[in-house]
């Protein structure tokens, strides 16, 4: 390769994994966390030491509609799970339930914890609205980040793969573990750009399609594999609704062994009243997420969508969410997602400091002012992240009853914005010091916390079986403690590594 393609290769993957990384770092740490979705739902909102009895979904279904006739059009029933007992209904944003007597309540979550830190997955922490896709396109800068890192480095790709030379070179040491990392995990991160890109994307490179070929007429065409099925139009003739545990046993026998999860309702009264039950088929494939479409006043079944028979365009979409949520094998294959999620963040900041590095004055002790900005950036945003996350696991359990998930929001804004402040106005070297150490404390806490608001502490946990609770702990006790080491480094670094550098607290201040 010419010298002169090389060098674009390599401006083109600094200068787009630079652009892309900020946004990257959040999703990757915000969705490895949130890859224990259902385990944190559990541990945001402990569940009752005595079981609920068993409720009828029809009940449930005839209060809300009695109560509330305008929610016939729209509305889905969430049955008991075993990280969530309570089966609840939800329309317009409002959540139902009965309570122990069979009476009919609205209730507000409790807790918005594992919500929020998806939200935070697929959009940054930026508006819903149009977060999703701005990393959509962040994604996308990735992938072509991704693509020139392969064309620059695989001419070194297997003298320099297990390559980790720690000592005195800095730069060196941290480029190798970049190296190491992101060659290693190269499969998954394709995969992740491409699937995130898809995902966030999808309808909107369908729309010149949708318009200048189609006629406006090809998400007609493709309905079917994106949804289970399409609206139904109301008939106007009254029928009343076959039972709901009727129509589960009318699921059971068309789909047997089916986890059914949540029943979706639209048009309920109507003859042609339709519902759309979803649920978990265990087998060995990689979309495991299942439909059945009934008409919920005959019980007819209408449509059955399963992975054995799902379309080509289907089977495509959903082993791809499957494959991106890693939802298709056990647990084993979360926690190795989990581990390549905080290595792919690691990735991004990685990224960040060999630019820096890179941009060093070897021969003075005042360095490029964009060195010390990208630092403070760097710092600001990445740790501002780390210890927003751990905030809004503080706030569950010490905020006030009523208020979490209001508390849980403005704690991780407050300590964002809080870090990106503290990193611009103090020198990178301390910023780096105290901002590690401030997310050790937090991350520490997390444990001390759930012990204070619960009074169970992770030990008793642990023997009790509830691991969940133990998990958490001991994952928070590993980060909280690979923080404070990193913080040690910073400062060890700055008080005697080399003072020809931003990190250096032996310098002077960074020149303009």
């Amino acid at each position: 390769m010419k010298a002169s393609t090389l060098r674009t290769f390599i401006a083109v993957h600094t200068w787009v994994g630079l652009i892309a990384g900020f946004g990257l770092f959040i999703a990757f740490y915000a969705g490895a966390v949130t890859l224990f979705h259902e385990e944190l739902h559990a541990w945001e909102t402990p569940l009752p030491q005595v079981a609920a009895p068993p409720q009828e979904p029809q009940a449930l279904i005839d209060a809300v509609l009695r109560a509330h006739p305008q929610a016939k059009d729209d509305f889905f029933v969430r049955l008991p799970s075993a990280f969530a007992p309570q089966m609840a209904l939800e329309f317009d944003a409002r959540h139902f339930r009965l309570d122990d007597h069979g009476k009919l309540e609205e209730f507000q979550e409790r807790s918005q914890l594992s919500e929020f830190i998806y939200r935070l997955h697929y959009t940054a922490g930026l508006p819903r609205s149009w977060g999703i896709y701005v990393l959509g396109v962040v994604c996308v800068l990735y992938g072509m980040a991704l693509v020139s890192g392969v064309i620059i480095y695989a001419p070194t790709f297997f003298k320099d793969l297990f390559a980790l030379r720690i000592g005195k070179n800095i730069k060196r040491m941290w480029q190798d573990a970049h190296n190491v990392i992101g060659i290693l995990s190269l499969p998954f991160h394709l995969m992740y750009a491409w699937s995130s890109a898809v995902l966030a994307l999808g309808l909107m490179l369908l729309a010149p399609f949708q318009y200048l070929v189609f006629d406006g007429k090809l998400l007609q065409l493709v309905g079917a594999d994106i949804s289970a099925a399409a609206p139904v139009k109301a008939s106007g003739v009254a029928a009343p609704l076959t039972p709901a545990s009727q129509l589960i046993a009318e699921v059971r026998r068309a789909v047997p062994g089916i986890e059914v999860a949540t029943i979706a309702y639209r048009h309920a009264g109507d003859a042609n009243a339709q519902a759309l039950v979803y649920g978990v088929v265990q087998q060995k494939a990689v979309a495991d997420m299942g439909a059945v479409v009934l008409n919920a006043s005959s019980g007819k079944v209408t449509r059955v969508m399963m992975p054995e028979n799902f379309s080509p365009g289907t089977r495509f979409l959903r082993s791809l969410q499957g494959l991106h949520f890693g939802s298709f094998g056990e647990i084993a294959v979360r926690w190795m997602y989990f581990i390549l999620g905080i290595g792919g963040a690691f990735l991004f900041y990685s990224g960040n400091l060999l630019w820096i590095e890179a941009r060093r004055k070897r021969q003075k002790l005042a360095q490029p002012r964009s060195g010390k900005l990208m630092a403070q950036a760097t710092l600001g945003v990445c740790l501002g992240c780390v210890a927003g996350v751990s905030a809004v696991f503080l706030a569950n359990k010490l905020g006030p009853p009523g208020q979490l998930p209001l508390w849980e929001a403005r704690s991780y804004y407050a300590v964002f914005f809080g870090c990106v402040l503290w990193a611009f106005a103090r020198p990178p070297a301390r910023a780096a010091n105290e901002l590690l150490t401030l997310c050790a404390a937090l991350t520490l806490a997390v444990p001390l916390a759930h012990w204070w608001n619960t009074g169970l502490n992770p030990l008793l946990a642990l023997l009790r079986g509830d691991f969940i609770v133990a998990g958490v702990a001991v994952i928070a006790l590993l980060f909280a403690a690979a923080f404070w080491k990193m913080a040690g480094a910073v400062l060890h670094r700055g008080r005697h590594g080399d003072p020809h550098s931003v990190w250096s607290l032996r310098g002077a201040p960074a020149s303009s």
